[in-house]
C-alpha cells in the first residue's frame, strides 16, 4: 500500500496577520505549519499503515527553500519520503496551477493507491486543488473524509462526513480522498523520529524536472484585494432590575442591531 500526501506549508493560524496597500504583509508571516487538515489526511494515512501492518507514505508539497522545514516534520511524523516542488516560476500558482504541478509530480512519483490531502488549506479556505487532482490524474474521489475503513482488493472503504450525517462508501483505487477533521489528534514527533527524518529520502523537483511549460502554469485568477475584518465593537452591559434589563436588550437587539423583527 502506497499512500500519497500532498501537504501545504501555511502561515501558523496562531500568527497576527498584517494588511499593507490591499494585500497581506508577508513580513508579518513569521511562522508556518503544515496545513491543519493536511495534517489531520496524515495522522489517518498513518494509522491505516499501522493496522496494515505496513505500506509506504509518500509526502509532496510545492513551496520556498524555507518549505523543508515544514516538510521534515512530516517525516518526523512517520511519512517515509518526501519530494520538494521548488521553483520561482511556482511562487504565484492558482488552484489549477497547484493541482497541474502536484499531478505532474505525483505521475512521475507513479505506483499508489491512494492521493489523501486535506479537504482545503486554511490560507485561502478555497478546497479546489485536490478535486482539480482528482480531474487531471481522471481518479474517482471522496470528498470530507473522516477515515479510511479499510482498503484492499482494488477497492477502499471511506467514511465520509454527509449531509447531516455520515456515509461509508466503496471507492476503486487509486482514488483522491480529501480529510476534514478526523477523530485522531496529530501525532506529535518524537526525538527518534526528528533525527531518524534526517536520514529519510528527500528529492526535490523543478518545473524542468517535471517537464512543465511555466507559461501554461500561469494564474488565471488573481487576489485584487484583502481587507481585515472590521474591529469588533465594545460590548455593553445592562444593569439594573432584571426584567428591566431584558427589555432594554430585546429593544436593543430590534432597533440598533436590526436582528429581531
Amino acid at each position: 500500500m502506497r499512500i500519497i500526501i500532498p501537504m501545504k506549508r501555511v502561515p501558523d493560524t496562531e500568527t497576527k496577520i498584517e494588511v499593507r496597500d490591499g494585500q497581506v504583509d508577508s513580513g508579518s508571516l513569521k511562522s508556518w505549519i503544515i496545513n491543519p487538515y493536511d495534517e489531520y489526511a496524515l495522522e489517518e494515512a498513518l494509522r491505516l499503515v499501522e493496522s496494515a501492518g505496513g505500506g509506504e507514505i509518500v509526502l509532496v508539497t510545492i513551496g520556498p527553500d524555507e518549505a523543508q522545514e515544514t516538510i521534515r516534520k512530516g517525516l518526523a511524523m512517520g511519512a517515509d519520503a518526501a519530494y520538494h516542488l521548488v521553483d520561482d516560476g511556482f511562487s504565484t500558482l492558482d488552484s489549477l496551477g497547484r493541482a497541474r504541478v502536484l499531478a505532474a509530480a505525483i505521475e512521475k512519483i507513479g505506483d499508489y493507491d491512494l492521493i489523501w490531502g486535506g479537504k482545503k488549506g486554511v490560507d485561502d479556505d478555497l478546497g479546489q486543488t485536490a478535486v482539480m487532482v482528482a480531474h487531471l490524474l481522471d481518479l474517482p474521489q471522496v470528498t470530507n473524509v473522516i477515515t479510511v475503513e479499510e482498503i484492499g482488493g482494488g477497492s477502499a472503504t471511506v467514511r465520509a462526513e454527509g449531509d447531516g450525517g455520515y456515509e461509508t462508501v466503496r471507492v476503486p483505487t487509486p482514488a483522491v480522498l480529501t480529510e476534514t477533521q478526523g477523530p485522531n489528534e496529530p501525532r506529535f514527533p518524537s526525538l527518534k523520529g526528528i533525527m531518524g527524518a534526517k536520514k529519510k529520502p528527500f528529492t526535490t523537483w523543478s518545473a524542468a524536472d517535471l517537464g512543465l511549460d511555466l507559461d501554461a502554469l500561469e494564474a488565471r485568477v488573481e487576489w485584487v484585494e484583502v481587507v481585515k475584518p472590521p474591529a469588533r465593537a465594545a460590548g455593553r452591559i445592562l444593569e439594573g432590575d432584571a426584567a428591566e434589563a431584558v427589555k432594554e436588550l430585546v429593544r436593543l437587539l430590534h432597533d440598533e442591531a436590526k436582528v429581531l423583527a
